[in-house]
């Protein structure tokens, strides 16, 4: 069964940074991957998305503000989040994106890590 652990979230002021890290099973590094997030009373979203190639996609929310970005030699995936905003709190979910990652925001695996909480607040 695939795991993933993500980490790096926590409180930061609006106009702040965090960095997201994924650590994924061996032999994710074939699939797209992508990052998810969950606020409250909201249903989860994908936010970022990278082929194994390295082509990105991002939700317009995010665009110029998110980076995501991956290191397939040790099958982690990033979320470098800039300029933070009040709505960006969530809970973030890293998963492999199902298809072409051009056409569906759909998870591949049916598991999902804990998450990790981004807080956006001053």
């Amino acid at each position: 069964q695939v795991q993933l652990v993500e980490s790096g979230g926590g409180l930061v002021q609006p106009g702040g940074s965090l960095k997201l890290s994924c650590a994924a099973s061996p032999g994710t590094s074939a699939y797209a991957m992508g990052w998810y997030r969950q606020a409250p009373g909201k249903q989860r979203e994908l936010v970022a998305a990278i082929t194994s190639g390295g082509r990105t996609k991002y939700v317009d929310s995010v665009k110029g503000r998110f980076t995501i970005s991956r290191d397939n030699a040790k099958n982690t995936v990033y979320l470098q989040m800039n300029s933070l905003k009040p709505e960006d709190t969530a809970v973030y979910y890293c998963n492999a994106v199902r298809g072409d990652i051009y056409r569906s925001n759909w998870p591949l695996f049916g598991s999902w890590g804990q998450g990790t909480q981004v807080t956006v607040s001053s």
